[in-house]
């Protein structure tokens, strides 16, 4: 089911060619934290981040609710992004919180049984609670946007859903982290044919300089020249990732909840989706 969804959402980035704009904004964002930590050695970077943060969040979910209503106008996609906004929101802060708080406890009880500086243990254990809380509410925001679900609501219907469909999703995962994987390498292949000159002292490193090299000197050595090959690269790289990945979510969502089903609207239905992503009830 993965791969026919990665096409469909291909398909709908060709047909409806607004659902760029987050690629476009997000990629715009990216460049620029990266030419903030370059200049500002990191001071107004965190700030910003939090700021563009906010801001994508609001176009992705204006994305979602374009391809739920198959709307292909500027406005469709603000009053989505605006209607369902504080549903996609709150859920992150929401598992932030309680990813924080399963965190801090478990470093007490480390402490009280005397293992806190056995950091192997906690970091393991730190990815044993993270991964599976990720991968099963993964698919809240869009259970908000295509359901109408509220804040838990939409958490507990990715729950379900995942756990329901779990090789799926699995695939799901297999397939954007090929499709993330083919992208990032296709992009290190073009930067480092821009910068090949800078980059071929490296070649003639020793080990011990390779193992004692740092960003700081490969800053240094792609100058400022390469720090803007290097954002235009990022810019790209997330024009493409952006909208691919977050659209390929959406169609997988719906298909997944449809074998669920669920309609659209979040009401039990039977139907499918034509060509064109439009819903039709049987």
């Amino acid at each position: 089911m993965a791969v026919a969804e990665l096409r469909e959402a291909v398909g709908l980035l060709f047909r409806m060619p607004l659902l760029w704009i987050p690629g476009v904004i997000g990629g715009l964002f990216a460049a620029v934290l990266w030419l903030t930590l370059f200049v500002s050695d990191g001071f107004y970077t965190g700030r910003l981040f939090i700021l563009f943060a906010l801001v994508i969040i609001f176009l992705v979910t204006g994305m979602y609710a374009n391809i739920r209503t198959d709307s292909m106008t500027i406005r469709g996609l603000a009053e989505g992004g605006l209607k369902y906004y504080f549903r996609v929101l709150l859920p992150h802060i929401v598992l932030g919180f309680v990813l924080l708080l399963v965190f801090i406890l478990c470093t007490v009880v480390f402490s009280l049984l005397g293992l806190a500086s056995d950091i192997g243990m906690i970091t393991a254990l730190t990815f044993g609670i993270l991964i599976p809380t990720l991968m099963l509410t993964f698919f809240f925001d869009t259970a908000a946007v295509f359901e109408d679900r509220k804040v838990f609501e939409s958490l507990q219907r990715s729950i379900l859903l995942v756990s329901e469909n779990m090789m799926d999703v699995i695939s799901f995962f297999l397939v954007a982290a090929f499709v993330s994987f083919s992208v990032i390498f296709g992009l290190m292949i073009v930067w480092e044919a821009f910068l090949f000159d800078k980059l071929k002292p490296i070649m003639d490193f020793t080990e011990a300089q390779r193992e004692a090299f740092t960003p700081d000197q490969l800053l240094s050595m792609i100058g400022q020249d390469g720090t803007w090959i290097t954002a235009a690269v990022i810019f790209i790289g997330v024009l493409i990732l952006l909208p691919v990945l977050f659209s390929y979510k959406a169609c997988f969502y719906r298909k997944m909840a449809v074998a669920g089903g669920t309609s659209p609207g979040g009401q039990p239905a039977y139907g499918e989706y034509d060509s064109k992503g439009r819903w039709y009830k049987y």
